[in-house]
């Protein structure tokens, strides 16, 4: 058996592209950017953890400066996809919250390519999805862990 590992991330990466080749079609049929899908794509992922949702947080995960943030946060506003909230422990905080506007058009892009792969998923028994489960949050972990040190000097 030949030792596959440089083909797996090869998928991985093939996966990735084709991932963010449909959040750019969702980005342009809602007068979007790409860096807004994955605004918001960070804001439910926040949301399902149980995470308050701050711009300041929303900047960090997604790489932005404060300016940067800042007209994410606007533009998504401005198309009703976002809704800044005070926080009901400290009013003096500001957290972002995704309308259910965006939630129906993002279950309505998006929702049969994520029941689709769910349903690939039903091929693996439980140990198998748990190889996969740990096989992405290292590549995951991986990814967040790099930082420009990490790269090669242009």
């Amino acid at each position: 058996m030949s030792d596959n590992r440089e083909e797996l991330v090869h998928l991985l990466r093939a996966v990735t592209v084709a991932f963010g080749l449909r959040q750019s079609e969702f980005a342009a049929a809602h007068g979007m950017h790409p860096t807004d899908v994955r605004a918001l794509i960070c804001l439910l992922d926040t949301a399902r953890a149980g995470e308050p949702a701050t711009a300041g947080l929303l900047g960090a995960r997604i790489a932005l400066n404060s300016a940067g943030t800042t007209a994410v946060i606007d533009r998504l506003e401005r198309l009703g996809y976002v809704a800044r909230v005070r926080d009901a422990d400290d009013r003096r905080r500001v957290l972002l919250r995704v309308t259910p506007e965006a939630m129906r058009l993002g279950r309505g892009f998006f929702g049969p390519l994520l029941d689709r792969l769910t349903e690939q998923l039903s091929d693996f028994d439980a140990a198998e999805r748990a190889v996969i489960r740990r096989f992405l949050t290292g590549a995951r972990d991986v990814f967040e862990a790099a930082g420009a040190t990490d790269r090669p000097a242009e």
